[in-house]
């Protein structure tokens, strides 16, 4: 292995310019070798910048439908002898993949001391802590996810590709959804499913059963759908997604009572109180044993910075892997920077930006819940509107949906007139029409329309479900 000295008496840096000159002449020899490599070693990874150039116009050639050779390479190389001396030195085209991963292999360590240099030059300005700690994994997570570190610009046609392929699974699936299934049909059908680097925020009064609504899509999500019996007995998985749930209000033990009770049919404030039957108690019983191996992963901790969430994601992400993030609750969250300390419409801003960064980074959807101002309380018709975000019009900025949990039956039972008044005839009827009931506003949907669509809600399962339709 070769290696260049740096400046200052310093290592030399990992490189292997005997394993780039002899892909390189696998290349100019047999074009089929430059295929075997493309898919995952770029110009950048060359140490040499002769050999970018070299690796560059062969590229540019091969993906014009042309030969790359030394013939056809010296209008654009200006030493033919190093061409044609690449190719002597060639040897079999079943060594190309072997010496692409050897140079990828030396540029991500490249990449790795030229991050390590800037997190130490950082780390003497004067930039608070938590945020370069914030940037430094966010970078070192790219690195060893992606191996993407300073990919830059796409083209066109890459992110066509990627598009065609998100269309023709939508079209392969049942329901046509092109995104993560909630298990509610009519907000699946509606919304198109959770879209990977969508930030969704899930907002309402308290008690409209935003947590429960988050929980329930957290564990559908989860959940390993199974299907029919396969020839060797086991279960055929038909769906399943990892999902991360930071409960900043409520611990992991009350979520998962909550889980249990919705999954058992056993009302949840008779479990806590222990104020159940025998046969209850198996049912419980079975039911966790059930369930117990669902990929649902809960961070209690409360009072989490948005960049502490943004490193224990990718580091679920990392460990198990990660299809949907949910947060209980956005306003629980707070901000890293002393701007953002100042006041908190600044706060919520840096929160909802890098929440939504964080989608993008991770490509997953973040499913955020919220709470509204008071404001709908003072109106005849208490459903929420999107200037009823409380704090700050950012969350309506930087969110792609804003779904309103709003039910009617909350408010009805308030406004409960005397028996022997006029009203309460009419108000009996109008609470056996709505109970049970729950309507899901879509006020926002960057990528379709916005509307409503019905869910039954069993209060005391805290479980939101399909409509039964006649």
């Amino acid at each position: 292995m070769t290696v260049v000295p740096l400046r200052d008496g310093q290592r030399n840096l990992p490189q292997n310019l005997d394993a780039e000159r002899a892909l390189l002449g696998l290349i100019l020899l047999n074009n089929d070798a430059y295929y075997r490599v493309s898919q995952f070693l770029a110009t950048g990874h060359f140490f040499s910048p002769r050999h970018q150039e070299i690796y560059e116009r062969a590229a540019q050639l091969i993906g014009a439908g042309k030969t790359a050779s030394p013939v056809t390479m010296r209008g654009f190389i200006q030493e033919p002898d190093f061409l044609d001396n690449l190719v002597a030195s060639a040897t079999t085209i079943l060594n190309a993949t072997e010496y692409g991963t050897l140079i990828q292999e030396l540029a991500q360590k490249r990449a790795l001391i030229a991050l390590s240099q800037n997190m130490a030059d950082a780390a003497y300005g004067p930039d608070d802590a938590a945020n370069q700690i914030d940037e430094a994994e966010r970078e070192l997570y790219a690195l060893a996810e992606t191996n993407k570190y300073g990919a830059g610009f796409q083209t066109f046609k890459s992110a066509l590709t990627s598009a065609m392929d998100m269309a023709g699974k939508a079209y392969q699936r049942d329901g046509g959804l092109s995104g993560l299934a909630t298990g509610l049909i009519d907000l699946d059908q509606f919304v198109g499913g959770m879209q990977p680097s969508d930030l969704i925020i899930v907002a309402g009064r308290p008690g409209m059963g935003k947590t429960a609504l988050a929980s329930n899509i957290a564990f559908n999500v989860a959940r390993v759908w199974q299907g029919e019996v396969q020839p060797d007995g086991r279960l055929k998985t038909v769906n399943g997604g990892r999902v991360g749930f930071f409960s900043l209000e409520m611990s992991a033990e009350q979520l998962a009572t909550r889980i249990v009770s919705e999954q058992s049919g056993v009302p949840s404030s008779k479990i806590r109180r222990g104020k159940i039957t025998q046969e209850q108690f198996e049912q419980i019983a079975q039911t966790s044993a059930l369930i117990e191996t669902t990929p649902l992963y809960i961070d209690e901790c409360g009072g989490l910075t948005v960049a502490q969430i943004a490193a224990r994601a990718r580091r679920l992400k990392r460990t198990y892997g990660l299809d949907l993030l949910v947060i209980d609750y956005l306003q629980l969250i707070t901000g890293t920077t002393r701007r953002s300390n100042e006041n908190r419409v600044n706060e919520i801003t840096e929160i909802t930006q890098k929440l939504k960064a964080l989608a993008k980074e991770l490509a997953v959807p973040i499913l955020a819940l919220a709470q509204l101002s008071r404001a709908v309380e003072s109106r005849e018709d208490k459903r929420p509107q999107l200037p009823d975000l409380r704090e700050s019009g950012s969350i309506e900025q930087d969110a792609d949906v804003v779904l309103f949990v709003f039910r009617e039956e909350y408010y009805h039972k308030i406004k409960k007139p005397r028996q022997n008044s006029d009203k309460f005839a009419a108000w009996v009827v109008l609470g056996e029409q709505i109970a049970g009931k729950a309507e899901i506003i879509i006020a926002k949907h960057r990528h379709g329309p916005v509307g409503t669509v019905e869910l039954q809600f069993e209060a005391t399962l805290t479980r939101f479900d399909n409509l039964a339709r006649e």
